[in-house]
């Protein structure tokens, strides 16, 4: 039964904010910047009608040996020397204390297990609810009044990074000083919250008793009778992700987060340490480590004392390219279909190798992102990483079939061979387009570059002018070089015209970006600095430059700074493993491959903006990528991150090859273009 002898305060200043409280509960509702008051660092009902009072920041979840119980509600709460105390009983015999008190400038929670009763105690789960405000209710929102939850969940060196998604103004930052955090479940991902809405998360000092293996492992954790367990941590605010990750206190530093097999990663730290028999750890002479593999995938490492983290050692990318190439020919067409159909380029469980059919599912049909397939054997082909003896009858059969099957007779789109109820595609645009872009510099044929231009054009003719399509603005821009040069110039400066109008369109629009398949994304704000970053060029405008390095920091806020190698840089992504994968999960995505996007519009940025800095971050995000291929040339569309989403295991590699192939395909573009 709650205490009423004593009502919480109203807020609890930290700093040059805030935590507004619950004077029921004593948890915080809000946290407030007060040098920008309308950002909201946690979700809010009134805005979200799907968050709701259960997943209140601090309340939480218990899995015993003797049950498993939630806390919200305190038994008794109490104010104490500017403190505020609240005693939950989840279960008989067990509480859970919770204090919170400002120290300096920063706002200090201190979560205790206790176990009250006269028998061991065997702790397998214990979460804590952080509701970060990390959804997309329209991109001006998003921009002005939502963060992005940056997590990691390094054990005893764990933290969140809540950072404005316009990547301007200060983080919320949260770093855990005492105990551990070892992995992150997501609550809220269905059907009522679909894409736009990345759920609750959870912190988990340990998922032990849904997912045990995650994040190299969750331990369970014993309590004999009266003793406890915790985990405490500080919020603060911060001026930038660099002065927030200095503020972690890092216990190691990393020479990178991947490397070629054979190559080593240089460790500064205390000690490291690997669980994995495939990962060698030499100290060196000055005391730092060097960490080899010699076989493809990620590793963990154990630091110092309780930190955890992942490194990855990876084939070389031209060798990624040859097996996935060899494994898509092997496994991934639809040779058993009658006709042109036979030519497609489908999805495959990896695990048994069967093909999946359509099933009425347009993420899993034989056109779409599936074009990356047909795109990435052209690229490899050309670049003299595939036999074209072998992929040059597959490229043509593909191209008879796309005609024939993935484009009507106006040049529009269809979403696959089976799916043509659907409406046009603007997405799938670009991709036709650069296919028989490639296809004409492969074999001069005019009929592949009128292919190309047409499509282009009647993107335009169907609104293109206010989408931004992925990889729109660097085919359109490629479709002109290929027109100029077949002295067709005149209609390559239409395209260019309708470029450039679409660039004022959207640099007058500021913030109020269109929704697209997801109301707002990586994926819009990359195209859109790709679209900016080629007007510049053509026009040499103040303009566009001046729209450039305003949208570039809502670019990079996608990303974070982890010391991971799924994680650092690399865009948040929440919703493809159910649209593209067979397991359906919902949950962060890492790497996503789409993330490379952020590495293609950095390398394509102006000179007077790109940077050293940005070099190196496109980089690393084309290296983190390759988690997604395994050395026998099979791939997934989608390592879910999360411990757990929605109570089901995850931190698992979905089966099935879809769409991944992407990353491989600009990869070798912006290699050639380097």
């Amino acid at each position: 039964m709650l205490s009423t002898e004593v009502r919480g305060p109203q807020s609890l200043p930290f700093g040059t904010g805030r935590a507004v409280l619950d004077p029921v509960t004593g948890a915080p509702v809000q946290f407030l910047d007060d040098r920008a008051p309308v950002r909201r660092f946690l979700l809010d009902q009134a805005a979200a009608p799907w968050h709701s009072v259960e997943h209140q920041w601090g309340s939480g979840h218990l899995v015993t040996d003797r049950g498993a119980g939630r806390w919200l509600a305190p038994s008794e709460l109490r104010v104490a020397g500017g403190a505020v105390e609240a005693v939950h009983t989840p279960l008989p015999g067990v509480r859970v204390e919770v204090r919170r008190s400002v120290e300096g400038a920063v706002l200090r929670e201190r979560y205790t297990v206790v176990n009250a009763a006269d028998e061991p105690l065997a702790v397998t789960g214990l979460g804590i609810q952080a509701p970060f405000a990390d959804w997309y209710r329209d991109a001006r929102t998003a921009l002005e009044g939502a963060v992005h939850a940056h997590v990691f969940t390094g054990g005893t060196w764990a933290w969140v990074l809540a950072q404005p998604m316009s990547g301007e103004g200060r983080c919320l930052g949260l770093i855990v000083r005492e105990g551990a955090v070892r992995a992150y479940s997501v609550e809220s991902r269905n059907h009522a919250s679909l894409s736009d809405v990345r759920g609750h998360l959870v912190l988990q000092v340990t998922d032990h008793a849904r997912n045990p293996e995650a994040f190299g492992g969750q331990p369970m954790l014993y309590l004999g009778p009266g003793e406890s367990t915790a985990v405490a941590w500080e919020l603060g605010w911060y001026d930038s992700a660099g002065e927030f990750t200095a503020a972690t206190r890092p216990p190691a530093a990393f020479s990178a987060y991947a490397a070629e097999t054979g190559t080593p990663i240089v460790v500064e730290a205390a000690s490291v340490s690997s669980p994995d028999p495939e990962v060698k750890v030499e100290r060196e002479a000055d005391g730092r480590y060097r960490i080899e593999a010699c076989a493809h995938g990620t590793r963990t490492l154990d630091i110092g004392d309780g930190a955890r983290t992942e490194v990855l050692f990876h084939l070389p990318p031209e060798e990624v390219v040859r097996r996935r190439v060899a494994y898509i020919v092997r496994h991934q067409r639809a040779t058993e279909r009658p006709g042109l159909l036979a030519h497609a380029f489908v999805p495959v469980n990896t695990r048994t190798k069967l093909t999946s059919a359509t099933n009425g599912w347009s993420d899993w049909s034989d056109g779409s992102e599936r074009i990356a397939m047909p795109l990435l054997l052209q690229a490899a082909t050309a670049r003299g990483l595939a036999d074209p003896e072998q992929t040059g009858p597959l490229l043509d059969g593909w191209s008879r079939f796309a005609v024939r099957h993935l484009l009507d007779e106006t040049d529009a789109p269809r979403r696959g061979s089976q799916t043509r109820h659907l409406e046009p595609r603007l997405y799938d645009m670009p991709w036709l387009a650069r296919f028989f872009l490639d296809r004409h510099r492969a074999h001069s044929r005019e009929e592949d570059l009128e292919r190309a231009a047409r499509i282009i054009e009647r993107r335009y003719d169907l609104g293109g002018t206010t989408h931004l399509s992925i990889d729109d603005s660097p085919t359109t821009t490629a479709v002109c070089h290929g027109l100029d040069a077949a002295g067709q110039t005149a209609r390559a400066d239409r395209l260019r015209d309708l470029l450039v109008d679409s660039a004022r369109r959207f640099a007058r629009m500021g913030r109020y970006l269109p929704a697209h398949e997801v109301n707002y994304e990586q994926a819009i704000v990359a195209p859109l600095l790709d679209l900016l970053s080629d007007t510049y060029a053509l026009t040499g405008e103040t303009l566009f430059h001046d729209a450039i390095q305003e949208r570039l920091p809502w670019l990079l806020a996608f990303g974070g700074p982890q010391p991971h190698a799924r994680l650092h840089g690399i865009a948040i992504r929440h919703w493809d493993g159910y649209w593209f994968g067979e397991n359906r999960l919902w949950g962060d995505v890492f790497p996503h491959y789409w993330s490379t996007l952020t590495a293609t519009a950095l390398l394509r940025l102006p000179a007077t903006l790109r940077t050293p800095d940005t070099d190196r971050l496109a980089e690393t995000i084309f290296r983190a990528n390759l988690a997604n291929y395994h050395e026998d040339g099979s791939a997934t569309c989608a390592f879910v991150m999360p411990s757990t989403v929605d109570g089901r295991a995850a931190h698992t590699t979905d089966p099935l090859a879809n769409d991944q192939d992407w990353h491989l395909v600009l990869w070798l573009r912006h290699h050639d273009a380097r």
